[in-house]
Parts: C-alpha cells; structure tokens; sequence
C-alpha cells in the first residue's frame, strides 16, 4: 500500500493502493509507519505522493460501510492520526499531489508544509457535503487557514471542487507544474528550506505552524464520537450507499 524511495536524504512516501489510492484502516496504519520511519531514519525532509493521474480519490466508502461504529472510530482516530502527525512533525512534509485529489485526500494535503499540483485536468478540495458527510471542525480549520474564512465557508458548504489554477489562486495549493515534474519540484523545495540556516528555520517553522498544531490538539475520544455519530446518520448511510451502487453499474 506504501512504497517509500531515496533521493539523498529526502524519502518520497507513495500511496501505491490501486487503483485509486482509496483511503482504508489498512492504508492509514501503513502510512503512519512510513512517516514516523522516514523521520527516525534521520530524512531530511519527506515527499507525500501519489500514482500518476491520482493523488488519493479519499475514503474507501465502499469498504468503511460495512464496518460497525467501533471499526468507524478507530478508523476516524487513524486518520486524524495521520494529520496529527503531519502538523507535528519536526521534519518538513512536501504533498506532491500527483492528480485528483478529493476530500480525504485533499485533507492529507492540507497538513503538509508545501503542495506542489500537477498542472491540466485535475481537481481538489473538499466535496464533503456532496455526498452526505460532515467534515467537522478540525478539517475545516486546516481548510480556512489556507485559503480564509470566506473562501473556506463557500467551498466547503457547497462542497466545491477546485481545478489547479482555481487552488493555486485560492492558496490551496503553492505551485503548478507538469504531472512529470510534480516530485522532483516537491524534492527541490524541500532541499531549498534545508539548506537554509538550521535553528533559524526550526524556530520560524515552529512559529508558523504553531495554529496548525492548535487545530490537532483538539482531536481526541469526542471529536471522533462526533465524527462517528455523523457517519451512521440516516441521511449520510443513504446518500453513501446510493453513491457506490451508481459507481458499481456498469457505463
């Protein structure tokens, strides 16, 4: 599910779950493992990808509507584990966002210190609403500190999909470039901010992060109680059930 490569001292990460990168349990435990290896083996800075054409088409609901409220929670602690992380982490994280990249995936994004995008045909954002779910709060705070309390309010009550000169503009993501130079120019970034002088950038990275720390501080038993009762709400079950019988039949 995770495939991980070297480029002297900065660790690409990959999601390698096909064919979409469908955020699972599975996937979140596998991530959490390479990330905290990445960052004890002394990387310099770690690259998040995904598969050529796509980043990660977020949750794998077709596979988390058949776990119970136990299996939904746990998998909601995973998740926001894997943000927590992100926003805590003493190494940079650059998203190299290699495609689509809707809802969850756009969420990992969101907690990294950099987005590189493939420039051309492809959308992200938070398109929550549209098929039933409530993002809560955590998610739209990471949301509004990158592009804003009116921007952030629009998008995510109308669940709106963004196309990448639509995100660079919103300050969703930092950079556009060709789908091929999407790593290389996520490994330059990265290169760039660890050449600088060393305790300087520590500190003002601790500075600057400092908000993005905050939103995770509040993630815990409730938030994901929350989270979980939202799931199996009446509305959401049906809006998501009838969403994968639309995409199991045939074109």
């Amino acid at each position: 599910m995770i495939e991980t490569q070297m480029h002297d001292g900065i660790v690409e990460v990959r999601l390698a779950r096909p064919p979409v990168n469908a955020l699972s349990p599975e996937l979140f435990a596998a991530l959490s493992a390479a990330l905290e290896k990445a960052a004890a083996d002394g990387a310099r800075g770690i690259v998040l990808s995904g598969r050529p054409g796509m980043f990660s088409a977020g949750l794998d609901v077709p596979t988390l509507l058949g776990l119970d409220e136990a299996g939904m929670r746990d998998t909601w602690r995973r998740f926001f584990g894997v943000t927590r992380w992100l926003a805590e982490s003493h190494v940079p994280v650059a998203a190299a966002i290699t495609g689509h990249s809707p809802a969850g995936g756009c969420v990992l994004t969101m907690f990294c210190d950099y987005r590189v995008m493939a420039a051309g045909d492809y959308k992200i954002g938070l398109n929550e609403v549209q098929v039933g779910l409530f993002p809560g709060p955590v998610i739209y705070r990471a949301y509004e500190r990158l592009i804003g309390p009116r921007r952030a309010e629009l998008y995510l009550s109308t669940g709106a999909m963004l196309d990448a000169q639509q995100a660079l503009a919103a300050g969703l993501v930092d950079e556009l470039v060709p789908l091929e130079q999407v790593v290389p120019a996520a490994i330059d970034w990265l290169r760039r901010s660890a050449a600088l002088p060393p305790e300087a950038r520590r500190q003002t990275r601790e500075m600057t992060r400092a908000g993005l720390r905050d939103i995770v501080a509040g993630l815990g038993p409730e938030a994901f109680d929350l989270m979980t009762r939202s799931w199996f709400s009446p509305e959401t079950q049906s809006t998501l059930r009838a969403l994968v019988e639309k995409l199991r039949k045939p074109k």
